[in-house]
Order: structure tokens, then sequence, then C-alpha cells
């Protein structure tokens, strides 16, 4: 008999399932029977368990477990039937009234939408480039030299002043009451690097060891602890120690200090610069990927089903507990987080991935043996150990599947551009690493 599907609402659909009673009972009887063989029960030995007691305790359940198979079968075969493309799982409602011999069910459920992309050649895209200069090596260079300073403590008469670390004691007041975390012994900070509030870090400056200070303070209004912001404290300051820092010079020692192969000045200089490279080129591509996609969206028509929206809420939810779990919260598992915070979210990440499934169905954009290997060997570049991190992707699917997605969008990125109406900007190196830190 064809099946007749009902269109309630845009994506929304509805038909009607029917399943022989006779056809439950029989397996809803040979699975008892088949249970039977190993229930237990008190007063009997096992398997010899009276059908009437295995059907009295387990009926219900059993009978369930036979009804949900017959109804996913039979829906499964319906949707087949009339060639539907099921979005998520379907809502089955039992009916009042069925044929004779039959229960009948309705299945409401959504199926996928069809995709209209528009004419890219009027999708605007603005494409970025970076270089990295001589001035973003220096900068590097400095880094490095600071995460190997060394410190020595200063002579009784000195003052602290910029780079210099300063062990303090301090107690800060509101209105003449102590507040939480106003109060510290043995603290330590670098003066001139953004470690602590602008104010505090002056009020410090010019103090000698075994010198107090007392000085007003007031904090930003958007200051990270609620009970202060916007509130003017009075702070006591007691030097205890200055130590001025020494920066390792940079020259062959250093380079070799850090591993570099060809141990000289220019070999780190070359090393830094490649290794920027690596990364300039990564978020260059994040951020013309994030343009493309927007693009794509824009010049796109579609109806997003709810039940996918839906699953992908839930499954952001999932990952809020797990971010909470990995940073030590207790219960994170068990944390009241609504679905609906992540909905806006959740709708465009299922409208993108339908828009993208479409573009590469149509285009033939899927991720070639090739890419998959260029990209993994581009990847392994930045270890120590290439050949091994190229042996840990392979061999897993769930990581080549990582791979393949990054592979898949990143031939979306490069079929839109061809197509769009591009504008280039050049970034300075330092805008765009600052950029999503």
């Amino acid at each position: 008999m064809a099946v007749t599907v009902e269109t309630l609402e845009k994506l929304e659909r509805r038909i009607t399932l029917h399943v022989a009673a006779a056809e439950i009972n029989s397996e809803v009887e040979a699975r008892l029977k088949k249970l039977a063989r190993t229930v237990k029960a008190d007063g009997f030995r096992p398997g010899k368990v009276p059908m009437n007691v295995v059907a009295q305790r387990y009926g219900y359940s059993v009978q369930y477990e036979v009804v949900n198979d017959k109804l996913g079968q039979a829906f499964n075969n319906a949707a087949n039937e009339a060639n539907l493309r099921v979005a998520g799982m379907p809502r089955i409602e039992q009916k009042n009234e069925a044929p004779e011999g039959q229960m009948a069910f309705d299945a409401t459920f959504e199926v996928y939408p069809e995709v209209k992309i528009g004419d890219l050649a009027t999708a605007e895209v603005e494409r970025v480039s970076s270089e990295v200069t001589e001035e973003a090596i220096d900068k590097t260079v400095e880094i490095l030299r600071k995460q190997r300073r060394s410190f020595a403590q200063r002579a009784a008469a000195d003052v602290a002043q910029a780079g210099d670390r300063v062990t303090i004691d301090f107690e800060g007041k509101i209105d003449g009451e102590p507040f939480a975390g106003g109060k510290a012994e043995g603290f330590q900070f670098l003066i001139g690097e953004g470690q602590m509030l602008e104010q505090f870090d002056a009020a410090v400056r010019g103090m000698k060891a075994g010198e107090s200070k007392t000085f007003p303070l007031q904090f930003p209004e958007d200051y990270h602890g609620k009970d202060v912001a916007g509130k003017e404290a009075d702070f006591l300051v007691t030097v205890k120690k200055i130590e001025a820092q020494h920066l390792p010079e940079v020259n062959e020692a250093f380079a070799k200090s850090l591993g570099i192969k060809d141990a000289t000045v220019e070999g780190l200089r070359a090393d830094i610069k490649k290794n920027l490279e690596r990364e300039v080129k990564f978020r260059v591509l994040a951020r013309n990927k994030g343009a493309v996609m927007d693009a794509l969206v824009a010049v796109s028509e579609l109806d997003v089903p709810n039940a996918l929206v839906q699953g992908e809420a839930e499954r952001m939810v999932g990952q809020a507990r797990e971010d909470l779990k990995k940073r030590g919260v207790k219960d994170a598992d068990k944390a009241e987080i609504p679905a609906d915070i992540f909905k806006p979210q959740a709708e465009r990440r299922v409208r993108l991935g339908l828009v993208v499934a479409e573009l590469v169905r149509a285009n033939n954009l899927q991720a070639k043996p090739a890419q998959l290997q260029a990209h993994i060997e581009e990847l392994s570049q930045s270890y120590e150990k290439p050949a091994e991190v190229m042996r840990w992707y392979l061999t897993d699917r769930e990581r080549m599947a990582e791979v393949e997605a990054v592979v898949v969008e990143n031939n979306v990125t490069d079929f839109v551009l061809a197509n769009a109406k591009v504008t280039d900007k050049a970034l300075p190196f330092d805008e765009l690493m600052a950029q999503g830190n």
C-alpha cells in the first residue's frame, strides 16, 4: 500500500503507521519464552518459572520493546518507500481508531530542506593577508629572553623600577573595612608588565626594600571582582625585597638552549620566522574561512529543521558540562545548563552545515586522499617527531574524520573565493595575532 505523507508546516510531515496486533502478540510470546529459560524467581529453579509469572513480571516491558521495534521498522520502511530524508527522530502517538486486528500510530517528523545557494558572484568577501616582519621576530626573541630571565637582589639603597620583581605585603580597605582578596603576604609581581592595576604598579615604583606606603586606588567599573568594581580602596604596601632581572644575551649559547638545530642567531631567527609564518597561515585561513561562511549563508535560502537545532544545542550543553568537568567543577555532569542559551549558535551551525554539504555535493568538493596527506604532513611539521604524529593521525578514524572536515572546509573556502566578489586587505601582524586571544 502506498505511503500517504501529510505536509503540516514547512518541513514537518506526518504519516500513519499500522502494525498487526497478532504479529506483536506473537513476537511478545516468543520473547517471553526465551526470557523464561534464564529468568529467576523465588521458589522456582532457573528455567522452571511458569509462563504466567514471567508474563506478569515482564510482559509490559517486553511488549513495549516489541511495539517500539515494530514501529521503528515500519517507519523506516515507509520513509524509504516515500523517498523521505528524515531529520531527527519522529514523534509517535497511538491513534484511538484503527482497522480491525491492527494498531495505528501517527508519526510526526521533519525532513531535510531543499537548499538553494544563490549566485556566488554576488557574495562579498573580505580576504585578509599578513606577513611576518622583522619587528615581529624581534618581539618573539624578547619573549623568549623573558621566559629565561634570572633575578638578583638589588642593593638596599636601590629603588624599584620597571622590569624589577618585587616581593610585597599589602592590605586594602574600603571605607575602613577589609575586603576579600585585598590582603596578601610575600606577594610577587613584575613592575611594568601589566600584572597589577596601573595605579598599584605606579605606587610601588620608586620604593625601597623595607619601605611602607599608603595610597588610594580606584577600581575600574569593569573590574572582574564585582564586589569592589568602581569603588575606591586605601592600600598599605610594604616592600620586602627588590630583584633586578637579567635577560640572557642573544647569541649561539641562547640559540642552543632553545634546541635550535642551527645553533646560531641567524638559525634562531629563521626558526622563529618559520613558526610564525605557520601560525599566520592558520590564522589567516581561519579568518578568511569565517568570512566565506558568513557570505555563503547570506546568499542561501533554506528552512532549518528544529530537530537538528535541538540536537545540536543539546550536544553543546554536553560539551559545556565536559568543559566544567575538566576545570574541576563539582558535579559538572549534573549542572543545569538550559539548551535554549545555545539555540542561536546551534541554529547557525546547522544552517551552515546544510549549506556547506549542498555546495560540496553540487561541486564535488570532497576531500581527496592527497589533500588529507598534505594537511597531516603540514600539521606534523610543528612537532619534534613529525613521522610519529602522522602515524598518530593515520591510525585513528576519529582524528582522520576531523582532518577530512577541515580539508572540506578549505575546499569550500577556495571555491567561494574563486567565484565571489573579493576585496583584499593586508592586516598588520600584531592585529592578526591579537584577534581571538
